[in-house]
């Protein structure tokens, strides 16, 4: 990796004033942060900048503004952030203009600042020249920490890196390195996980995979398109019955590629869709016509569990079941309990990520237990589907 990216360690930012992306999109109630993973990310960046003395101005969106919005501004993001960094935390009002210049020309060496939602700028999104050479008056050098939005061209994200000597920031870095021992180079044989509701969401994902991995163990509702492309009966189950000729494909290309194909050989059973209803295990060929599957059952479980161990390497993306609702997250929470174990033990590399997954593998407990949990949704899907990101891309020598 390091040949292809700048990272920290080749910036020398005393006295420099560096901009710095970040993902501060965090969830908020009433004004106040409610999840803090993604602030506690970026620390590392931060204080290696502003401990050699460097200026850290830090850019970023909230949410999803029409132009200026109040309750759309980054100010108690930065609030939270100064807490759990605790040093202050300045805020300018604007991200560009005299606003952000004064602001930035206030600072001293060792300072943060944060700068208001560049999504409050319809040229952020565009990408603008204009825009982006209005935030790079601000800075001498630009470094990139937020790999959720890599996977968008925007001002922020990728034109900056044009203007501006780049590097990728620390949580840019692990993220990289991690993807890049998941896939990019992995050490063999790589065992890959997908599951969630719908297979119309993951085509490509699937597709790239079964070139990439040995075992392709797929769950929730998406294994039951494939169990019905099978000609397996799947009663009320949620299966989309307009993919099961995709499905085949999807099998023949694996097939063709000597990736195996894994699917639940029996499930959890219940007739309605709530917490502990009467529900039975049975194997997918005893589904009856009023009943559904809602999660993989206590066989397919010994497969999957038999598969990890002999796996070097596992990347995981959404789960088994319906994991909110006991007992439908029994597959899912054996299944990365399993992982957690192989990668303590240092038989496994472990990476999972995508939004469900993160939620499924704290449900589990072993959230701190993987190799890498990638909060990256939407970008590191993309980078599972083989597409380049483009805010990757720009950082590349």
């Amino acid at each position: 990796m390091s040949q292809t990216f700048r990272t920290l360690d080749a910036l020398a930012p005393k006295g420099k004033r560096v901009l710095v992306r970040v993902d501060l999109n965090v969830p908020t109630e009433n004004g106040r942060v409610t999840d803090a993973t993604r602030l506690d990310r970026i620390l590392p960046t931060i204080n290696d900048i502003a401990g050699k003395g460097g200026r850290v101005i830090l850019l970023a969106h909230f949410g999803r503004p029409k132009g200026r919005d109040a309750s759309q501004s980054l100010k108690p993001v930065a609030e939270e952030l100064a807490r759990r960094l605790g040093k202050p935390v300045a805020f300018a009002e604007d991200c560009i203009g005299d606003v952000a210049a004064r602001a930035v020309a206030a600072m001293k060496d060792g300072d943060v600042l944060c700068l208001e939602n560049t999504r409050f700028y319809k040229e952020e999104e565009k990408n603008e020249p204009g825009f982006v050479a209005e935030l790079a008056r601000l800075g001498d050098a630009y470094v990139n920490d937020a790999f959720s939005a890599a996977h968008r061209a925007h001002a922020s994200t990728e034109g900056l890196a044009h203007k501006l000597p780049a590097y990728a920031g620390r949580t840019m870095e692990a993220e990289l390195k991690a993807l890049d021992a998941a896939l990019g180079n992995p050490k063999k044989p790589v065992v890959a996980i997908v599951g969630g509701a719908k297979v119309s969401t993951k085509l490509d994902l699937l597709g790239n995979l079964v070139k990439k991995v040995d075992i392709l163990i797929i769950g929730g509702g998406m294994a039951n398109t494939f169990l019905a492309a099978r000609g397996v009966n799947v009663g009320k189950s949620l299966c989309e019955h307009d993919l099961v000729a995709t499905a085949r494909e999807i099998e023949q290309k694996a097939k063709a590629a000597g990736c195996e194909i894994v699917l639940p050989v029996d499930a959890l059973l219940a007739k309605e869709f709530k917490a502990n209803p009467g529900h039975r295990a049975a194997g997918v060929a005893d589904v009856k016509a009023d009943e559904m599957i809602l999660d993989a059952g206590p066989k397919s479980v010994a497969v999957v569990e038999a598969k990890l161990k002999s796996a070097k390497t596992l990347v995981w993306n959404g789960p088994f079941g319906a994991f909110e609702l006991a007992p439908f997250d029994t597959a899912t929470v054996a299944a990365a309990k399993t992982a957690a174990a192989l990668t303590k033990a240092g038989s496994l590399v472990s990476i999972a990520g995508g939004g469900d997954t993160v939620a499924a593998m704290n449900h589990a407990g072993v959230a701190d237990d993987l190799t890498y949990i990638s909060t990256a949704g939407g970008a590191f899907l993309e980078w599972m589907e083989g597409k380049a990101l483009p805010g990757v891309e720009a950082l590349k020598r």
